[in-house]
């Protein structure tokens, strides 16, 4: 005998859904205002100085707008509600955009890589800095620094993959910044011309490692890595009165919109209607305590020395 959950599931977590990425989307909007008021500062003190580092933390920034872009994107599409093609919602499409991020650094590397790399070996005139420019890269930075912060609290309470690598991306703008005016100071009291290139090279490896950040957090989620260790499942369902074993535990996702199934087993004695009553109690716990948007149990009878 076998009872599926999952026409429960979906109400118990669709609104909590769709009013989180609500949230996200009036984040990502609030922060693409941010990102453009920054990216306008440095491509102005880059152009005006000529230092491909500043040019490069402009890009860098240029990288955080595009992100909010494709995240608004995203984030509409994963909206839609499961249909014929999709049962399983849109929700992937959260986690796809979290990884055109990554993408998008990979790109922003290599050009200031070659950027970098060109200077130094066929030179070039010192970059001109004035006191304008420090001023302007450290206000950059201060807002960055507030835009991160305010990100990163709003990707845990909302468990927003999007959010919480656009947050990792801002904080290594505030990084990529930092090392900006550090080389500043280099060339400045030190008049080491070649300083400018190799803050670059500095630049292009933060922006990487957050790029590989974001990839060990992505592809869990698009490989179906597990969600949350059997056992809690087990456990958690095993304290139900009614089940006397659970086997076959499976769950993927993000937490608040992911997938669990299991199979319980009750007594023989259990009817058709208190074996289903049973499990519509086990996937009502589990997807309460457990934040899964989908819960599905199926039964069976449990052997003749436990029943």
């Amino acid at each position: 005998m076998g009872q599926t959950g999952a026409a429960e599931g979906p109400s118990i977590g669709m609104p909590r859904t769709s009013a989180r990425r609500g949230e996200v989307r009036r984040v990502l909007t609030w922060v693409l205002g941010a990102n453009l008021a920054v990216i306008a500062a440095k491509l102005y003190v880059g152009l005006r100085s000529g230092s491909i580092a500043v040019l490069g933390d402009a890009a860098h920034s240029g990288i955080d707008a595009v992100n909010n872009l494709v995240g608004l994107a995203a984030m509409r599409l994963a909206a839609a509600p499961p249909d014929d093609e999709h049962p399983y919602g849109h929700g992937k499409f959260e986690t796809l955009a979290a990884l055109a991020v990554a993408g998008f650094l990979s790109i922003t590397c290599f050009e200031l890589l070659q950027g970098a790399v060109g200077r130094l070996v066929t030179g070039g005139a010192p970059p001109n800095i004035e006191p304008l420019t420090i001023g302007v890269l450290a206000g950059a930075m201060v807002v960055n620094g507030a835009v991160a912060w305010g990100e990163n609290r709003a990707s845990k309470r909302l468990s927003s993959e999007i959010l919480a690598a656009d947050a990792r991306h801002t904080a290594s703008d505030v990084l990529v910044t930092a090392a900006v005016l550090v080389g500043i100071a280099l060339m400045a009291v030190f008049d080491w011309e070649s300083a400018d290139a190799i803050l670059a090279i500095v630049v292009a490896l933060v922006v990487a490692r957050s790029g590989y950040g974001i990839l060990r957090e992505t592809i869990p989620v698009l490989v179906d890595e597990r969600a949350m260790d059997p056992a809690a499942i087990e456990s958690l369902a095993a304290s139900i009165e009614g089940v006397r074993g659970t086997s076959q535990i499976r769950s993927r996702g993000r937490p608040g919109e992911g997938f669990a199934e299991l199979t319980i087993h009750v007594a023989h004695r259990e009817t058709v209607v208190s074996a289903h009553e049973i499990a519509d109690e086990v996937e009502r716990i589990i997807a309460a305590e457990m934040e899964f948007a989908d819960v599905t149990v199926h039964v069976e009878p449990a052997a003749e020395s436990s029943g």
